[in-house]
């Protein structure tokens, strides 16, 4: 009988298609579910410097959208079991030749959570750059932002793309850019079991402002939600796409094997080992399409995560849960989308197949 391993290189122009196929497919979950996980992760990763709880304006789609009034931090900041207050705009603009960048108003307190490589942190008229968009701009003494000039004071190192590709500046002048008084509080405790309790006197207290525990508020912010449903859908479509190339040339490989199928009816193989047989071939093609979608799959990222085009803000890691995950829908898409053409070579009568097979 016909290994597995001969019947693949006998036929290898087909194998070679079905093994492109598959891998592109691969390689395109990989990338989809990698980037928009990095997108959620850098924003929650942010987020969770310093915060135990965000405070936000209530009812709003976007902390970008947010605006509530900063003097509140010093009253909330008096909230027994509240460290610390630290508050944020959040904002994005044009700088000069880059179309967006993310822009970052921070109170003085915040400051600590940005690693200075160089120089000072900002005072009034001034702004400190992430190293990424430092490079991106050749290293820029002053930025021009809403029509006004800014010195550039110091340099930091940020693992967060957003913030390493962004510009950090203190809350005055950033509300003066953004016309708001600040985006968001993020709160820090000295004690997470009285989370709760301080959620619900904050919202009792300000019924303008909605707080919320920093997980909490990740699982129910609507763009992560958007992102994800997104990165399922695209992600599901390359799935498709790939069980329909390889329903497409598994067909073709049947047709163009149909005596040798029949010769093995004839001598009295049953059809499941017909169909285990084709299932093997496959599933063999599936392991080295895993393993070459792998390999490119982190090259790329590692080309969009140094790529001067996206200034840090694209970022993406397959993580072990993600390569589980992908590994088990390589070999469901192979499984599944080998099935249909396996039954149909394993079912038609063995006399047919032969006489058709030597046509």
């Amino acid at each position: 009988m016909i290994t597995p391993i001969k019947a693949l290189r006998k036929n290898r122009f087909k194998t070679a298609l079905i093994f492109i196929s598959m891998s592109v497919s691969i390689a395109a979950i990989f990338l989809i579910s990698a980037i928009s996980g990095g997108v959620v992760s850098m924003y929650s990763s942010m987020l969770k410097t310093d915060g135990d709880i965000i405070v936000t304006q209530k009812g709003i789609a976007d902390t970008f959208f947010s605006d509530i009034n900063r003097s509140a931090a010093d009253e909330i900041a008096a909230i027994n079991g509240v460290r610390e207050v630290s508050a944020l705009i959040l904002g994005a603009a044009p700088v000069d030749p880059l179309p967006i960048v993310g822009i970052y108003g921070a109170s003085k307190n915040r400051f600590k959570s940005y690693a200075l490589k160089q120089g000072l942190y900002p005072s009034s008229g001034e702004v400190m750059l992430g190293s990424k968009i430092y490079e991106t701009l050749k290293h820029p003494k002053t930025i021009s932002l809403s029509k006004k000039e800014f010195r550039v004071s110091g340099v930091f190192k940020s693992r967060i793309g957003f913030e390493d590709g962004g510009v950090v500046m203190g809350l005055e002048d950033a509300g003066a850019v953004f016309h708001k008084s600040a985006s968001i509080f993020l709160l820090a405790l000295n004690d997470l079991g009285k989370s709760d309790a301080i959620v619900a006197q904050i919202n009792k207290t300000y019924p303008q402002m909605e707080a919320k525990t920093t997980d909490g508020f990740i699982d129910s912010y609507n763009q992560f939600k958007i992102i994800k449903t997104s990165s399922d859908v695209i992600g599901a479509m390359a799935f498709l796409m790939g069980i329909l190339g390889i329903v497409s040339m598994m067909s073709m490989v049947v047709n163009d094997r149909r005596a040798e199928f029949g010769i093995m009816r004839s001598i009295g193989l049953s059809s499941r080992v017909i169909i285990f047989k084709l299932l093997g071939e496959t599933l063999i093609i599936a392991l080295l399409a895993f393993a070459v979608a792998y390999g490119v799959s982190e090259a790329v990222l590692e080309l969009i995560k140094h790529a001067d085009k996206f200034q840090g803000y694209i970022n993406g890691e397959i993580t072990a849960a993600l390569a589980i995950k992908v590994f088990v829908v390589s070999v469901v898409m192979a499984l599944f989308g080998t099935l249909l053409p396996a039954v149909y070579a394993a079912r038609v009568d063995p006399m047919s197949l032969i006489q058709r097979g030597g046509a």
